[in-house]
C-alpha cells in the first residue's frame, strides 16, 4: 500500500480560479492607472496654480530701473528703450534647454507678427555674469536673431535687476568635475514692458510661438 504524502498537494486552479485571478489583476492595474492619473493631474494643477500666482502679481511691484552692459560693451539702462516695448527674458548662455528654446520661440513669434513685431525689442538678460561676457552674450543671441539685445553686467547689478523682476537665481552645487561648466536654476518668465518700462503682461515660457504672437497682437498699440 502506498503511503500518502504528509504534505497535501495544492489543488489545481480551474478555469474559474484563473478567471478570478485575471479579474483581480485587472482591478489592480486599473487602480494603478487611476493613482498615476491622479498624481499627474495634481502636478498639472499645481503648475497651473503656480503660474497663475506669478502672473497675477500687481504690475507695480515687478520691474524697475537697471544699469547693465549690452553685448557690444555699451552701457544700457531702462531709459535706453524709452518709447519702445521690450520683451525681457532672464537666462544664461550655458543653459542646456529652456533658454535656447525660449529665445527661438520668441524669435518665431515676432516673425509671425511681421511689421508689428518691430514694435518689440527682445532683450536677453544674463544671470551668469561670471561666464557671460559681452562677447559671449553677443555670439549667443546672434545665433537666434540679430534683433535680440543681450545684456550682462557686474554681479551686483545682475542681482539687483533680477530682484526687481522677482527672478530667483540658484547656481547648482559645483564639484571638481563641473567647475566652469555648472548649471543654474532660475525663474523662467517673459516680461512685456511698455515704452516707460512698466509691466504690461507676463508670458509663461512654455507658450508656443503662435500663442505669444496672438497675445502680442492684442497687447501692442494698434491691436
Amino acid at each position: 500500500m502506498k503511503r500518502s504524502s504528509s504534505f497535501p498537494r495544492p489543488p489545481r486552479a480551474g478555469k474559474g480560479g484563473r478567471d478570478r485571478t485575471d479579474r483581480a489583476r485587472g482591478r489592480h492595474d486599473r487602480r494603478a492607472v487611476l493613482v498615476l492619473s491622479g498624481v499627474a493631474a495634481g502636478l498639472l494643477c499645481a503648475a497651473a496654480v503656480f503660474r497663475t500666482l506669478i502672473a497675477e502679481r500687481p504690475a507695480g511691484v515687478i520691474g524697475g530701473p537697471y544699469a547693465l552692459v549690452d553685448d557690444h560693451g555699451h552701457p544700457v539702462t531702462e531709459r535706453s528703450f524709452q518709447g519702445h516695448y521690450t520683451l525681457l527674458y532672464f537666462g544664461y548662455t550655458h543653459c542646456l534647454d529652456v533658454c535656447p528654446l525660449t529665445l527661438a520661440t520668441v524669435t518665431a513669434a515676432l516673425d509671425r507678427l511681421g511689421e508689428r513685431g518691430r514694435q518689440v525689442t527682445p532683450v536677453f538678460i544674463s544671470v551668469d555674469p561670471a561666464r557671460d561676457t559681452p562677447a559671449r552674450v553677443h555670439a549667443y543671441v546672434a545665433s537666434f536673431s540679430p534683433r535680440i539685445v543681450g545684456l550682462t553686467g557686474d554681479p551686483q547689478d545682475i542681482r539687483k535687476v533680477a530682484a526687481e523682476f522677482h527672478v530667483t537665481v540658484r547656481p547648482r552645487q559645483m564639484t571638481a568635475a563641473t567647475a566652469g561648466n555648472y548649471q543654474i536654476d532660475h525663474s523662467s518668465m517673459l516680461f512685456l514692458m511698455d515704452g516707460n518700462n512698466h509691466l504690461v503682461s507676463m508670458f509663461p515660457v512654455d507658450s508656443s510661438a503662435e500663442e505669444i504672437a496672438t497675445r502680442l497682437r492684442n497687447l501692442l498699440p494698434g491691436g
